[in-house]
């Protein structure tokens, strides 16, 4: 029986945009502060606390946070041109790109199987002299494997940057996301957990870190003067030393400020983070479970019982000797209005195979996920109907299988 095709997308992502979001925006328009103020020091505070991290900076996107992570930590360690960071090969391009953006090497390492996140088996043998940073990403809403890498990083003095992207308000062993790093980047992109359109956050415990990861999203302004109220409520020798120095800067910098519109709608959905994070490991659940039946062809998402997983998206990754054509999954879902993703293929990119030389057989797992995963929706805004017409039009292309 054919299956009556939907006419809306269901999309990977979705604007989940509430009454008090609105709220707070509208609040922001009517004081006509639009530049870094109230509503961003107060996101900045709370998802600091809820990442136990002592310093949170809001930037315009996770692309951002990553490119000045990675730019504080050469600065701050005298890094050379060519030094090497250990980065998976199975991550969004931007991880990638913010390391030779920075003049240094990105050197690949292939995933776990099952998570898809950095295999800690396979980092030590890619360390050199040249190696100065790991750069461990969270993909799809779980945690890397952080013991083992934290043990490598130690043992060799490597800093730890944590692409934190894709997963926020989780733990690892009882410790969230972006607590591992020397420095963790975050991004609330519109398809991710939670959303102020484009933006993204870089946090630190390091005060120093901190200081400089401020002054180069503003320009690489001197310290001392940031923001608007940097120079109110002071007087005589103070209020003349910071005039003297507010437009003083002490470095190249960026302008990757966000707005406080952006900030207060991200406020808007920190305050209900549970909700959505619950919602979505339902919606995952569901999935899991009607297909379940399918486990003899495709891969279902799987995670240790010491992680917990925030479902940005639900992976999907067809077995070897499955004898599924992805392409022709892929497309079926799409004839039916189920949009689907490629699973952040990076080493196979033209870019990266003109820049350096790979060869995709000495990544076979990355290699397997490239040729074989996709993700689908797991949001928030799925309806009941919606995550049974998923299930349905898989099982439509599996018929005859």
């Amino acid at each position: 029986m054919e299956i009556k095709k939907i006419e809306k997308q269901i999309g990977v992502g979705c604007a989940d945009i509430e009454e008090k979001d609105k709220r707070y925006v509208l609040d922001v328009l009517n004081t006509g502060r639009l530049s870094y103020g109230p509503y961003s020091t107060r996101l900045e505070k709370q998802f600091a606390a809820l990442h136990e991290v002592n310093y949170a900076q809001l930037v315009n996107s996770g692309t951002s946070a990553l490119r000045l992570a990675v730019h504080c930590l050469r600065d701050a360690h005298n890094w050379q041109a060519g030094d090497e960071i250990i980065c998976p090969a199975v991550t969004f391009v931007a991880s990638a790109n913010v390391i030779v953006m920075n003049g240094l090497k990105p050197v690949f390492v292939d995933v776990c199987p099952h998570t898809y996140n950095i295999d800690p088996e396979k980092i030590e043998a890619k360390i050199t002299e040249k190696t100065r940073a790991i750069m461990v990403v969270n993909l799809f809403g779980q945690i890397a494997e952080m013991d083992p890498i934290l043990r490598l990083a130690r043992r060799y003095n490597l800093k730890i940057i944590e692409d934190s992207c894709e997963t926020m308000f989780v733990t690892y062993k009882g410790k969230p996301a972006g607590s591992f790093g020397d420095i963790s980047c975050f991004s609330t992109y519109m398809a991710h957990l939670i959303t102020t359109g484009v933006g993204g956050l870089v946090c630190t415990n390091n005060k120093d870190y901190a200081v400089k990861l401020k002054s180069l999203a503003n320009h690489g302004r001197d310290g001392i003067y940031l923001n608007i109220d940097s120079d109110q409520n002071l007087s005589g020798l103070e209020l003349s030393e910071v005039v003297s120095r507010r437009f003083r800067f002490t470095s190249l910098g960026y302008s990757f400020r966000l707005t406080e519109m952006e900030a207060a709608l991200g406020l808007g959905q920190i305050e209900r983070k549970d909700s959505i994070l619950l919602k979505r490991k339902q919606h995952a659940h569901y999935l899991r479970e009607g297909l379940k039946p399918l486990v003899n062809y495709l891969q279902l998402p799987w995670w240790p019982f010491y992680k917990e997983h925030a479902f940005m998206m639900f992976p999907l990754v067809i077995k070897p000797g499955a004898g599924i054509n992805k392409k022709e999954l892929v497309m079926h879902l799409e004839k039916y209005n189920i949009e689907t993703r490629d699973m952040l293929p990076l080493i196979n990119q033209p870019v990266y195979k003109e820049m350096f030389v790979i060869e995709e057989a000495d990544y076979p797992i990355a290699n397997w996920i490239n040729n074989n995963g996709f993700y689908i929706g797991c949001h928030q805004k799925l309806t009941k109907e919606e995550l049974d017409y998923i299930v349905k039009v898989f099982f439509d292309f599996f018929k005859t299988k």
